[in-house]
């Protein structure tokens, strides 16, 4: 291998994946120093490493009607993108989750010989299960954070890889409850009740007014509790202070965090959270949560009628059952995540119980992601 900088193309879409990006950065810089990596990313894979050339932010669009109103902006961007990126030739193009973004961006660039490799399966074993054609002919290799989606990819003849989950690699074998809430100075002995509403500025605008109100309604019904809120950027901060005003929750007790969304959940006796990554990051630190999740009606619609397994919160899905609640859209009213949060909250035999499961669950996941998602692309990286 010559001491000429390789070049690495990476794009992700929003924080779970800036997350899974920087984590990948810093263990390919490892193994081939002279890498620099450009693209499109967040504070952590730029903090890694990364030259972003767009805003990730503008990427975090999720849901049908909602992306309709930016795919003028998000084509254009993918455009302008993908000729930048044939212009420097990058040595691999490795897209991180986004997949209607960047499945697209990979059949263009492996249409021109750049090798592709993506990192987070679509969620094909949910709904939309018609789309592994084209993820075959758009990506060189598949790598999958669970082991069940490394079958389904294998019988359908597409390169895959099963590294494990970067999430579980990062949780403690040990409970840090009361550690991290001395560290987050958090009122003693009070219940914290983390409230996760998503990630994207699309996400808090339809979930901020009910987890405000929902919190409420909680500590309206439960003496001594705290609520704990981490926001993954300015702007989602921005969105969930002017919802606190709106809701007239300014004298909740609660602490708004810029980031540490790992040290509110540690911290946490119960999660609320918004369905995503969020969720299973909460299973991996061993908590009990309620999975709620609202979007347009329209949105809803369309996904309810595609998806063919009963869940969708990722605990759910890979335990195969209902372990945790999931109350969605209608059904996700003030009064009804309430309840579900305070019997959560009051029940320690299930709590134990969900322990006991989640911790099964991360050790089958904890594979140390990173090394093995290294050396899945290696190979394109140490030849030529």
């Amino acid at each position: 291998m010559t001491r000429d900088r390789i070049v690495v193309g990476m794009v992700a879409g929003e924080a779970s994946g800036d997350f899974l990006g920087a984590h990948l950065i810093r263990a390919l810089r490892e193994r081939v120093p002279q890498a620099v990596f450009v693209g499109i990313g967040g504070p952590k894979m730029e903090a890694a490493g990364l030259e972003s050339w767009y805003p990730m932010e503008r990427l975090a669009v999720w849901g049908y009607v909602e992306v309709l109103r930016h795919l003028p902006g998000l084509l254009l961007m993918r455009r302008r993108l993908a000729a930048r990126l044939l212009a420097a030739r990058p040595r691999l193009f490795i897209g991180v989750d986004a997949p209607d973004f960047n499945l697209s961006l990979e059949r263009r660039l492996k249409r021109n010989g750049i090798p592709t490799v993506h990192y987070v399966s679509p969620s094909l074993w949910a709904w939309r299960g018609g789309r592994m054609k084209g993820i075959a002919a758009s990506v060189d290799k598949m790598l999958v954070l669970f082991p069940f989606e490394e079958t389904l990819y294998r019988s359908a003849g597409v390169p895959v890889a099963f590294v494990g989950h970067p999430l579980a690699d990062a949780t403690a074998d040990t409970d840090l409850t009361e550690a991290t809430r001395e560290q987050l100075r958090l009122p003693a002995g009070r219940k914290t009740i983390v409230l996760l509403p998503g990630s994207r500025q699309s996400e808090l605008r339809y979930m901020a007014p009910t987890f405000l109100k929902t919190a409420k309604l909680i500590a309206a019904r439960q003496s001594a509790v705290h609520f704990l809120v981490p926001l993954a950027s300015r702007e989602t901060r921005s969105i969930f202070e002017e919802a606190i005003y709106a809701a007239g929750a300014t004298d909740l007790p609660m602490t708004v965090l810029f980031g540490h969304a790992r040290d509110a959940i540690a911290a946490a006796d119960v999660v609320l959270v918004a369905s995503g990554t969020a969720a299973l990051e909460a299973a991996l630190a061993r908590k009990p949560m309620v999975i709620t999740y609202k979007m347009s009606g329209l949105t809803f619609r369309l996904m309810k009628r595609m998806r063919y397994l009963p869940w969708v919160g990722l605990p759910n899905i890979i335990a195969g059952a209902f372990v945790v609640p999931e109350i969605l859209q209608d059904d996700a009213t003030p009064e009804n995540l309430a309840q579900a949060v305070l019997n959560s909250l009051n029940d320690p035999v299930v709590a134990r119980r969900l322990h006991d499961r989640f911790e099964r669950m991360r050790q089958i996941l904890k594979k140390d992601a990173a090394v093995r998602a290294t050396e899945a692309v290696l190979p394109w990286l140490q030849s030529g």
